[in-house]
């Protein structure tokens, strides 16, 4: 197992630049993913680790070795691309022996070591099959063993599952989870989606224009996002605007138009002074509703549209008193679906869910 260690990494494309002097430390065997919207770096982020990308300034680590400038046969990483990238005139086996036969590794070490690539994804049965025998999800699995046959430094995926149907991802995220665990892989995992990441990361990054907002566990980054952009990236949320009232520590007491709320500041580091304009965020899950309200984080409204989803019902809840707004209330495994009809209630958040930014 190696650590991956980013200082002040910059790249740029002409006058475009890519990456703002990026620092991230990504630990040894940690299953470590980069999120955040198109154009935000993070391909070129995966790109550059790998070394298909020279950054113009900064360095990247593998372990004490500098690899910032070293060409990316020499770093002995194993690559899977969003396409499965496997030649259709060769076998399953001959596809994942390519990398060894082209570091010409003894015929006797390459049939073993196939074989166990293969037998870590579960795919040895369909050693002498061709690619456009496979499913989806099967071509990827031999993507996996051609990336672990070599016996990589550490793993990078670029969208490995987005070709693939909402069923066979569920079930490849498990199984990408369970075989860099198996191989104490340090891996690095660019995707768009949330849930992918939220599901399977030891610890993720969110970026956007090119800089770092965010690093932290999935709990973490969910719960408590630093900002307006990483709140609004990472699932659904409700921003409500307001003025700061007063600040102890990182508990936060904040006035809006739809009542007053008692919550916790996003950043830690975050230090506004009372009176400043910040930003409640309170995600639709959060919301309980309820016949009475309370004097602080509650809101008094009633039902407008009613989804209904099996497991979850989604409610449009138009707020009383102020502006009227539509607040996203969600309700998990609801018993019965509250409608217009219901008259009157009270949207309810327990303060460790109201999460204050800055604006």
């Amino acid at each position: 197992m190696i650590s991956i260690q980013i200082s002040q990494l910059t790249k740029r494309f002409g006058s475009t630049t890519a990456l703002h002097g990026l620092d991230l430390v990504i630990e040894a065997g940690e299953l470590f993913f980069l999120l955040g919207p198109s154009g935000c770096g993070k391909t070129t982020l995966l790109r550059s680790i790998a070394g298909f990308y020279i950054p113009e300034a900064g360095s990247i680590r593998f372990g004490e070795e500098d690899v910032t400038r070293l060409e990316p046969h020499k770093r002995n990483t194993g690559m899977m691309f969003q396409s499965y990238a496997l030649w259709p005139h060769l076998s399953v086996a001959e596809n994942v022996a390519f990398g060894l036969v082209e570091r010409k590794v003894a015929k006797a070490e390459i049939t073993r070591r196939v074989r166990e690539a293969l037998a870590s994804v579960r795919m040895e049965t369909y050693a002498d099959r061709k690619p456009n025998q496979l499913s989806g999800g099967q071509q990827q699995r031999v993507a996996l063993a051609r990336a672990l046959v070599i016996r990589p430094r550490c793993l990078l995926l670029d969208e490995p599952l987005s070709n693939l149907d909402a069923k066979l991802r569920l079930e490849m995220r498990t199984e990408i989870r369970r075989v860099c665990k198996e191989f104490q892989l340090t891996t690095v995992y660019v995707t768009h989606d949330q849930k992918e990441a939220l599901s399977i990361a030891d610890r993720m990054a969110i970026l956007d224009g090119g800089h770092i907002l965010q690093v932290g566990a999935p709990r973490e980054v969910y719960g408590r996002p630093v900002c307006k952009t990483v709140a609004n990236f990472i699932g659904e949320t409700d921003f409500i605007e307001g003025v700061l009232v007063s600040r102890q520590g990182r508990e936060a007491e904040v006035d809006t138009a739809i009542g007053r709320f008692v919550g916790v500041l996003g950043d830690a580091a975050a230090t506004p002074a009372p009176g400043a304009a910040v930003a409640v965020s309170v995600r639709p899950e959060c919301w309980a509703l309820r016949e009475r309200g309370e004097a602080v984080n509650s809101v008094r409204g009633r039902i407008g549209e009613a989804v209904y989803l099996g497991e979850v019902a989604q409610y449009g809840f138009v707020t009383a008193g102020g502006p009227a707004r539509t607040l996203k209330v969600y309700e998990l495994n609801p018993r019965e679906i509250a409608s217009a009809s219901a008259g009157d209630l009270h949207a309810v958040v327990a303060a460790r869910d109201v999460v204050v930014l800055e604006r």
